[in-house]
């Protein structure tokens, strides 16, 4: 079913008979397939609340990201931790709901210096497993009360209740932007040089390696000048640097956050959380043919490897999730990385609070 408002939501979950597949705009088809009877939330659109001065957003989960984005833009503001579109990568249609990107904890090559979606929330609103409409947080950023729960439903996956509104904080939009690009450098070389500019006083926003090593930095225009040229200097010792302008920048980011590299590739994507100092050796362990990229400073490794391929046992210092593969691949190999006994049983008695039937996407995160 189709639903449109939060008490339709509750008594569709009050009556299941079995297993409910929740779906926003369909765009993120990430996880072990879900089967069961289709809960479809995009039905729940609108920003309820959105007031520039507090820097406060209310929407409504089925809300279009691109509705939320056109609104901050016209007050040029924004989403500081700058969510991915998945559609390219994995091949899915439709809108990203800001429902999805919360449910999934969304963040992209900001999060190094803002936090992730998880820090930008403020409160929720949701519907547990037994029909139960619950609210916690606030709508502005001086209500403190409950971020653990408003915390804990980003990244659950609809496996805990399906959201029905979110509070966000949002951030102003920066005058400038630049990038920084060195080219040929190993993994190691990148990595030590993404390290001394994000352990430098020149506030960088971005720090990947794709077909070069990328440093972003923004604010205002005399700042933004000043610290191109002091990130100049200090990464001359690593290779020749070139600057990208604003809208260089721009679209380049874009693609680091969607992972257009990868999305006409061929293979299953995984997307690996390390140490970044870890990040040669687990690149080095991966299997002939994969193609990486770095992003966070080389704290996360997108990798596409051959199809069917489990790389757990060779990543071992990292921590993998596999974004894209065949139903079959996702059916048979963990989607999520294997919890350890202690966090298996909080979890799971996680899920026996907030869904004692296990009827919301169930298998999921299994």
């Amino acid at each position: 079913m189709t639903a449109t408002t939060e008490d339709t939501i509750a008594e569709a979950i009050k009556a299941a008979t079995g297993p409910l597949r929740i779906r926003g705009g369909g765009t993120r088809d990430i996880g072990t397939p879900v089967v069961g009877d289709l809960l479809d939330v995009s039905g729940l659109s609108g920003i309820s609340l959105y007031e520039p001065g507090a820097l406060t957003l209310v929407a409504q989960a089925g809300t279009p990201v691109a509705e939320i984005e056109a609104a901050l833009d016209a007050e040029n503001q924004r989403l500081a931790f700058e969510p991915m579109d998945h559609r390219a990568l994995l091949g899915t249609k439709g809108s990203p709901t800001i429902g999805g990107v919360v449910a999934a904890n969304v963040s992209g090559p900001r999060r190094i210096a803002v936090g992730a979606c998880r820090d930008h929330m403020l409160g929720v609103r949701f519907v547990d497993g037994a029909g139960t409409i619950l609210k916690n947080g606030g709508r502005v950023m001086k209500n403190v009360t409950g971020y653990d729960l408003v915390k804990l439903m980003s990244g659950s996956y609809g496996t805990l209740g399906v959201l029905t509104e979110v509070s966000l904080k949002v951030l102003p939009k920066p005058e400038t932007s630049a990038t920084l690009r060195v080219e040929g450098l190993s993994t190691a070389q990148a990595v030590a040089a993404m390290s001394a500019a994000l352990g430098s006083p020149y506030e960088v926003t971005g720090a990947a390696q794709t077909d070069a090593t990328y440093l972003r930095i923004e604010g205002f225009d005399a700042s933004v000048a000043y610290r191109t040229g002091q990130l100049t200097s200090l990464l001359g010792a690593f290779g020749e640097v070139s600057v990208l302008d604003a809208k260089a920048t721009c679209t380049l980011w874009a693609d680091i956050r969607d992972v257009a590299a990868f999305a006409k590739a061929e293979g299953d994507v995984w997307r690996i959380s390390v140490k970044p100092s870890d990040a040669p050796q687990v690149i080095a362990a991966l299997p002939d043919g994969t193609k990486t990229l770095l992003d966070w400073g080389g704290g996360l490794i997108w990798a596409c490897t051959p199809a069917g391929t489990d790389i757990r046992p060779l990543a071992t210092a990292g921590h993998a999730t596999l974004i894209r593969a065949g139903a079959e691949t996702r059916a048979t190999l963990p989607v999520f990385e294997p919890q350890d006994h202690v966090t298996a049983t909080l979890s799971q008695g996680l899920r026996q609070k907030f869904d004692p039937r296990g009827i919301l996407n169930p298998g999921l995160m299994a």
